[in-house]
């Protein structure tokens, strides 16, 4: 592996990380080397993306296929007035830019979907997922497990979201398999029951709590301080100003590493 070496700027810009414990140079370095695929510059894409890059982390893919509308603007803060009829992943990666130009950003100005999903997670070494739906999150959790990616996932509701890191493809420490999002969400809720946010609004400072908790996340998965959240579920109600976690285990008939599952 090609040694990585921190610029006199770079040494400066992150002198709090480099100086902070769990961290430190070699933590620092490994951010610089890292690759991240960010999935959606929205709600939660976008303070995920800026503290990303404020980071270090040295490679960012952005995908996302919708342009900025004045409406996403209460929320995601990573784009402006300016940006308005302008692709996200374009917005975004200016934004990186002049938050920190020591960030290269590759831009997918793309769905994704289960034809291009394991083709693009392969490309990244950690995979954060902020999309709006279901769908999108089985397409991506399913491919982060085929290509042994750890994944970052959040949703957001009106006043609540929730978190965790899942890493499926190892075992924990007893010897059991961890477990996927399909043992933690087996099947998408019945329609209507988790309706959007254009139909029940949302708080924009939710977003960039969650956001920035997806941040620390990825930045813990790279560097590799603390616990990580698998098999751990973090509840956040902002109504009542509460945190709460919850563990959930593998379920053996889960289709992906369940006792039944086929190989892929």
């Amino acid at each position: 592996m090609t040694e990585v070496i921190l610029g006199t700027e770079e040494i400066e810009r992150y002198a709090r990380h480099i100086v902070l414990r769990g961290v430190g140079g070699p933590g620092q370095q490994k951010l610089k080397a890292a690759r991240v695929l960010v999935v959606g510059a929205g709600g939660l894409g976008a303070p995920l993306l800026q503290y990303l890059a404020a980071a270090g982390v040295g490679e960012i893919g952005v995908i996302d296929d919708d342009v900025v509308s004045l409406s996403n603007l209460q929320r995601q803060v990573l784009h402006g007035t300016q940006d308005v009829g302008r692709p996200k992943v374009d917005s975004a990666a200016a934004a990186i830019a002049r938050l920190n130009p020591h960030v290269l950003v590759r831009r997918h100005q793309t769905r994704l979907s289960a034809e291009n999903a394991r083709e693009l997670v392969a490309a990244y070494g950690v995979v954060a997922d902020g999309s709006d739906n279901f769908a999108t999150r089985y397409v991506v959790s399913d491919a982060c497990f085929h290509e042994r990616r750890p994944l970052v996932t959040a949703a957001v509701g009106a006043f609540d979201g929730s978190l965790t890191t899942l890493r499926p493809y190892e075992s924990s420490v007893t010897g059991e398999p961890n477990p996927t999002y399909r043992c933690l969400f087996p099947e998408p809720p019945p329609e209507g029951v988790a309706p959007s946010c254009a139909e029940i609004g949302v708080l924009g400072a939710l977003t960039g709590i969650l956001g920035s908790m997806m941040a620390l996340e990825v930045v813990r998965e790279i560097v590799g301080f603390g616990e990580s959240l698998i098999g751990r579920l973090v509840l956040f109600d902002a109504l009542d100003m509460r945190f709460e976690t919850v563990r959930y285990r593998w379920d053996p008939a889960n289709p992906l590493n369940g006792e039944k599952a086929v190989a892929s």
